[in-house]
Formats: C-alpha cells, sequence, structure tokens
C-alpha cells in the first residue's frame, strides 16, 4: 500500500509540475486563458497536485517510521 502512495504521489507531483510550467509559460507569452480556465487558475491547481504529491510521500515515509 505504501509502494502505491509513493507512485500516486510521484505521479501527481509530476502532473503538478508540468500544470504549474504550461500555465507559467503561458501567462509570460501574453496567454491568459487555457481550455476555458485562467492561466492562474491552472497555476493553483498545479500548485495543489504538487502538494498533494507531497503529502502522499510524507504519509508513506511516515507510515515506514513505525
Amino acid at each position: 500500500m505504501d509502494k502505491l502512495i509513493v507512485n500516486l504521489g510521484n505521479a501527481t507531483a509530476i502532473a503538478g509540475v508540468v500544470l504549474c510550467a504550461v500555465a507559467g509559460i503561458a501567462r509570460v507569452a501574453g496567454v491568459y486563458h487555457l481550455g476555458g480556465y485562467q492561466a492562474m487558475t491552472l497555476f493553483t491547481g498545479g500548485m495543489g497536485l504538487m502538494l498533494m504529491g507531497a503529502l502522499g510521500k510524507l504519509h508513506a515515509l511516515g507510515a515506514s517510521v513505525k
């Protein structure tokens, strides 16, 4: 189960980094809307995904210490 949580954490963190990068590049390029969403909304979603990945890895790390 811990391996699954670590893998999901990695996947969501990578998705978050990609989403933040796309939103940041679009914002710098002057594109303020992507797919019907504001670039800053997508950036915030990417940060949330990275946080979810970090919390998943932290949970797995804490569970392995017991």
